[in-house]
């Protein structure tokens, strides 16, 4: 059973990444203010809760909650950083993005950049603690799947339509006949020996 806030007083964002641990396309965050009746019997850390159930989660969020945001951070920007720093940039652009400012932000994790002065909690396991967590993990997921979705359409060859940029034995095996394409994270060392550049 998900806690429906962390404190009544006030108004607080959940926040959560997705795709960290990717081998190509952006990381994912977002930023959710829910209301503190806010309830639904699917709603879960985004990793336990089926696709479809995802989706339909998704509509429910966004149509019910006070407030959302969903950013992202590139290949280009997680090499430049290191996925640590691009995650924590995303997840501060979601805050950036919010209509309503919230007071308190439940971060998923144990570790954040702090945002501006408001005060946050890291949550390790958050996502299966706290509804706002969770529902910023659905919207994190679900838009990010949908956006590797889009980016299989120009790179068809690594299955991104089924592995969404994990590195599943379909992707290693693609990259290691294709080469890497610019979504990419080059700075993962993903690139088996003697394997070439795709930079198209």
């Amino acid at each position: 059973m998900l806690l429906p806030y962390f404190q009544k007083d006030l108004p607080e964002a959940g926040v959560d990444e997705a795709g960290r641990g990717c081998y190509a396309g952006p990381v994912f965050a977002a930023a959710v203010i829910l209301p503190p009746d806010f309830f639904h019997p699917l709603l879960n850390d985004s990793k336990q809760v089926k696709e479809k159930d995802r989706e339909q989660l998704r509509l429910v969020i966004e149509k019910k909650s006070i407030a959302f945001a969903v950013c992202m951070a590139d290949a280009a920007e997680i090499d430049r950083l290191n996925i640590l720093k691009a995650s924590f940039s995303a997840m501060h652009r979601s805050i950036d993005a919010l209509p309503v400012k919230p007071q308190l932000l439940l971060v998923d994790g144990n570790r954040f950049t702090p945002y501006q002065n408001i005060q946050h909690h890291c949550i390790v396991k958050g996502d299966g603690k706290y509804a706002s967590i969770a529902a910023a993990s659905i919207l994190a997921k679900t838009y990010r799947d949908a956006y590797m979705l889009q980016l299989h359409q120009q790179y068809p060859m690594y299955g991104w339509d089924k592995n969404k940029g994990y590195g599943t034995a379909t992707h290693r095996n693609a990259i290691e006949a294709h080469g890497l394409c610019s979504q990419h994270r080059k700075s993962f060392n993903i690139l088996p020996a003697q394997t070439k550049l795709f930079t198209n």
